[in-house]
């Protein structure tokens, strides 16, 4: 009778289980519900942060190295002058862009642009879309604006603009980090001009664009001001590898991530002919709750035109008077006017040149980032990298315990958590659970995530799968967390955990990250980090970005967690 009730207990767990049956992606029709208080929503704006960071690979960010400029020269035109400029935002990699200057003393608010997906980049212009115009209406304003490529785009192609696969994701290296990376240090460049004022820097920019602007805009506090146009939707949520990372959605969506520039002013604008159809009527109001929250609900806006995708005119100028009123009052409102549109050679930092001395192909860029990460991870302290590895294993989301499929055998403590890649059957049918047992030991068995019992269809079909499910392997290691709290619940005593095969690994970050100490019995030097094999048997993107075993060594060492053969 009492193996009945497990087995029906074991079902219902598996059936219950959303990290099978809720698989979203993309195309998932989302909605966002502001916290009932300002202290929940900062401690969401915490997590929620790192959450980017850590998917983006900037948690711990790469070391930034003094900002190098290449400038190749400066076109002179009625109230501005438009120059042609490359920034070193990583050693060997340069980021190409347009630099529009009004001519005039003192120092003026400045704008990040990032372009979206337009077949000219940052000099398309179009009916529907015309970075030059934008810039030069600015510029001719009062403004500075710093336009600059996506990857592969341009001036900017010592990395193409959709890599991705196992191997980089490891490592946490995707467009989405590097772009973001890219805007950080754009930041840093416009901070550092003479004619710029820091404390008023805002950006905008439209499709991908928009996704640039709301992810710097959601990390970085010296944005004063955004205005991601056409893009923030609960319809949508990014199409292009360059928008989506693993782990960056887990938990939340894009309406949330824009949510966290809040309380600074924020400006969504939004067409009736593409996913952004519906912002007017549910996605501005549930976001303007996070403003009314910080009592400063008139600091976010919200415009729709009739209209397909785009970053047209009318787009463009109610960006104008958004930006005027929060970062220039003291002017008065201007309408767009025409400019002068160069030639497309003629705006290119490296047209008819070699890029600098120096610059790494896509094949050294790879390697870099792998070394600073790795000298980045064993910077961070016991309690850093374990808060780190908890981001890799979006910890904050295990599971209950109650929701899993396991088994209890009362005993003596310590009791021991035994874990097979087969699941509880195969554990059970062990020597080393006999002898466990025959000893009187209390033993808990599981069946971790799609093991056992707990397998389970899972829809794993869509290309940006991981951008919003964990893996399987992590899913598992969120298991075992779960199971070793249990066992410090129930026994007030440090779980032991012993595990075979490939569920060494699920023990050795289970125990790392897991909210209670325990001790495992395994040995340290086992772990063999060769990314080939765990890309097959262990598969955790940004495991190796986190600092992979040496990390979770040192992070179970931060919380007394003993290893022992």
């Amino acid at each position: 009778m009492r193996f009945c009730l497990l087995l029906v207990l074991s079902l219902f767990a598996v059936g219950a289980d959303r990290r099978n049956t809720d698989t979203p992606n993309t195309g998932t029709r989302v909605s966002f519900q502001a916290p009932d208080s300002l202290d929940a929503w900062k401690a969401r704006q915490q997590a929620l942060r790192r959450q980017i960071l850590a998917a983006a690979g900037l948690w711990p960010a790469p070391p930034k190295h003094p900002l190098a400029v290449l400038s190749t020269g400066r076109i002179e035109r009625d109230g501005y002058a438009v120059e042609k400029v490359a920034i070193e935002t990583l050693p060997g990699f340069w980021l190409g862009g347009n630099l529009y200057r009004p001519k005039g003393p003192g120092r003026h608010p400045a704008i990040l642009h990032p372009h979206g997906h337009w077949p000219y980049g940052r000099l398309e212009n179009s009916a529907l879309c015309s970075t030059p115009l934008l810039a030069a209406n600015f510029a001719r304003n009062g403004f500075v604006v710093f336009a600059y490529d996506m990857l592969g785009y341009n001036d900017t192609v010592q990395a193409p603009h959709d890599f991705t696969g196992p191997e980089y994701q490891l490592w946490n290296f995707t467009p989405l980090g590097l772009q973001l990376w890219n805007s950080i240090r754009a930041a840093d460049f416009l901070e550092s001009l003479p004619d710029v004022d820091p404390q008023r820097l805002a950006m905008t920019g439209a499709s991908g664009g928009g996704t640039q602007t709301f992810l710097l805009a959601a990390v970085d506090s010296r944005i004063a001001a955004a205005a991601p146009v056409n893009m923030v939707s609960g319809l949508m949520q990014g199409g292009c590898v360059c928008e989506n990372a693993p782990g960056l959605r887990i938990g939340t969506s894009n309406i949330e991530i824009a949510a966290l520039f809040a309380p600074r002013p924020l400006l969504l604008v939004s067409a009736t002919g593409d996913w952004t159809r519906e912002v007017p009527k549910v996605e501005f109001p549930a976001m303007r709750k996070v403003w009314e929250l910080y009592g400063k609900p008139e600091m976010i806006e919200a415009v729709q035109f009739d209209a397909p995708h785009n970053y047209h005119k009318e787009s463009r100028e109610a960006v104008y008077e958004f930006f005027r009123k929060h970062l220039a009052p003291d002017r008065a409102p201007w309408r767009e006017r025409n400019a002068t549109v160069e030639r497309l050679q003629d705006m290119l930092v490296f047209h008819g040149r070699r890029l600098p001395e120096g610059a790494l192909s896509f094949e050294e860029l790879f390697p870099q980032w792998k070394r600073m990460a790795r000298a980045a991870a064993r910077q961070m302290s016991g309690e850093e990298a374990r808060e780190r590895l908890r981001a890799a294993f979006h910890w904050q989301s295990r599971p209950r315990f109650a929701d899993l499929p396991s088994k209890w055998f009362d005993g003596r403590a310590p009791a021991v958590l035994l874990l097979h890649p087969g699941g509880m059957a195969a554990a059970e049918q062990t020597e080393e659970f006999r002898a466990l047992r025959a000893a009187g030991r209390a033993v808990l068995l599981l069946d971790a995530f799609q093991t056992g019992s707990a397998q389970a269809p899972r829809d794993r079909s869509h290309r940006h799968f991981l951008t919003f499910n964990l893996s399987d392997d992590a899913a598992r290691v969120q298991d075992v967390a779960a199971a070793i709290e249990e066992i410090a619940r129930r026994t007030k005593q440090p779980a032991e955990v012993r595990a075979t095969e490939k569920a060494r690994w699920w023990a050795l970050f289970g125990a790392a990250i897991a909210g209670a100490p325990a001790r495992f019995g395994a040995s340290a030097e086992e772990f063999d980090e060769d990314e080939a094999r765990l890309q097959l048997e262990f598969f955790v993107p940004g495991l190796l970005h986190a600092g992979g075993v040496e990390s979770a060594l040192r992070a179970a060492a931060s919380q007394a967690v003993q290893f022992r053969k």
